[in-house]
């Protein structure tokens, strides 16, 4: 009770320390874990392990990185040591992971890449050629786990490999473990029970949870795609002298990075996000917009320099693309359901669908050269199964995307008749009269938002729904949809005017 008295009264103190840094520095203060429990979680572990591991998220280390964590290891112990896990490395070329780790060396700090998604499907596939040997034969179903274990403690003794190689290496299960061996402080005692404890810690949804099953090679722990699927640090035993304790993702305070960064880099869960446009916005602005357009087969038109804009699509242009290539619309109202468009787009984003890797601080370049081996024509025509063509006698003019015919031919369907040019729009609203300038403003608004999508997506006709509206007396496009259209259909197919029967008369 005493402990946890003045851990209480420690943790109000640090959170009056943030809220008056906030207030007086006029700092903006991202979210963070308020939740004493789950720090009292990380204190626990932190003074069990004797190597701390760090993991944090490839393609944006420094967000992820805790430099205030490593000094408080320092503080409990001096003798414990920490090390930086890069995973989801599989998400960098080589050149930038030689680029990270010229910074790291250069920051003094020890760091291995790995990727728990490329070692967990490694373990699949060897699971599916084991259940088949075993189909063939009857295997020994008591001798099977233990021979399991001592070939995999074969193959962690069996690996030797040098400084030079771990630099941009991203190692297997077998290696990370020798290496986490390697590197952990021999402070084994009665209170570990003799055995090598290693620490994980970091944000939620950098891959704790998945390193863990990649390294024990069985599903020992949850996972989940929601940050903060684990709520209680656990205790798994990798070898017969090393022990793994996961702790619960926490949300560490910054005042570098804003809400809709921390979105985009995972920790906050887009499922219950209601602002979406900033976050959009930044998917917009770091993916080219000749990728998002191979990689969904949609035509995002943003506004030119030459008419005032700057030729990179806004979160509204993209998101309006997306969702009427998807046939993603409103109910009731027939406008595209960019809510709905931004979740998709925001998940593919975190899950590496659309790849943009930060560069560190010490890249002599920008971050579009940083990422240029990832927007290589050829790498993102394989990566989408689109045709990507790119000028050869202009290197800086931006690649083209390719779509088929039938596609082609269904945009042309879908916008049929709305080829009038927008400077003239004036000129056919003023002869017209307000109907017709609000039915080609629906056609010109249908052809902002041609549909490309690939076979299997739905193909919204919204020329067709621009053609059915009408202007209502506060001068609003309002469409007609429904029973009321068909109504309408039905009403212009053909009148029939029919005489009114004489009813009976009285007799007066």
């Amino acid at each position: 009770d005493q402990l946890h008295r003045a851990e209480r009264e420690a943790f109000m103190d640090w959170r009056r320390g943030l809220a008056q840094l906030q207030e007086q520095e006029g700092l903006l203060l991202t979210p963070f874990e308020r939740n004493l429990e789950v720090w009292r979680q990380l204190w626990r572990v932190l003074e069990r392990s004797h190597l701390v591991v760090q993991i944090v998220d490839a393609r944006n280390p420094l967000v992820f990185r805790s430099e205030d964590l490593e000094a408080y290891v320092g503080e409990i112990d001096g003798r414990k040591k920490c090390l930086l896990l890069v995973n989801k490395a599989d998400m960098l070329t080589e050149t930038q992971r030689a680029g990270w780790a010229d910074y790291f060396e250069g920051q003094g700090v020890r760091h291995l890449f790995f990727s728990a998604k490329e070692s967990n499907a490694e373990l699949e596939r060897e699971r599916e050629l084991q259940a088949e040997s075993e189909s063939e034969s009857e295997p020994d179903a008591e001798s099977a786990p233990d021979a399991a274990e001592d070939e995999f403690e074969a193959r962690v003794r069996a690996v030797a490999l040098g400084a030079a190689e771990l630099r941009t290496r991203v190692l297997a299960p077998a290696e990370l473990v020798s290496v986490l061996m390697r590197e952990c402080p021999q402070l084994a005692d009665e209170k570990s029970g003799g055995k090598l404890v290693v620490g994980l810690v970091g944000y939620p949804n950098v891959g704790k949870s998945s390193t863990i099953n990649a390294l024990v090679g069985s599903k020992r722990v949850n996972v989940g795609a929601m940050p903060g699927k684990t709520k209680h640090f656990q205790t798994v035993h990798l070898t017969s002298d090393v022990v793994l304790c996961d702790c619960p993702g926490l949300v560490f305070p910054t005042f570098a990075t804003t809400k809709a960064d921390m979105v985009c880099n995972g920790v906050l869960p887009i499922d219950q996000l209601r602002e979406f446009s900033g976050p959009s916005g930044l998917v917009a602005a770091r993916i080219p917009k000749w990728v998002l357009e191979a990689t969904y087969g949609i035509a995002v038109h943003a506004r030119p320099v030459e008419e005032g804009g700057s030729g990179v699509p806004s979160a509204s242009e993209l998101l309006a693309a997306y969702a009427a290539a998807r046939g993603l619309f409103r109910s009731g109202e027939g406008n595209p359901d960019e809510a709905r468009a931004a979740r998709v787009l925001l998940k593919d984003y975190v899950n590496g669908k659309l790849i943009f890797c930060h560069p560190p601080p010490s890249w002599p370049g920008d971050a579009a050269a940083f990422n240029a081996e990832h927007y290589d024509p050829a790498a993102v025509a394989q990566r989408t199964n689109h045709l990507v063509c790119a000028d050869g006698a202009d290197p800086d003019a931006l690649p083209t995307v390719k779509h088929a015919a039938s596609d082609r031919r269904n945009v042309q369907r879908a916008v049929r008749g709305a080829a009038t040019a927008p400077h003239i729009d004036s000129l056919d609203r003023s002869f017209f009269g307000a109907a017709g300038g609000a039915q080609l403003g629906a056609q010109r608004h249908a052809k902002t938002h041609q549909i490309r999508a690939g076979n299997g997506f739905a193909q919204a006709q919204p020329a067709g729904i621009a053609a059915l509206s009408f202007v209502n007396d506060r001068g609003e496009r309002v469409a007609v949809t429904g029973v009321a259209a068909a109504a309408e259909r039905a009403a212009g197919a053909s009148k029939k005017h029919k005489k009114k029967r004489p009813g009976k008369q009285r007799g007066g």
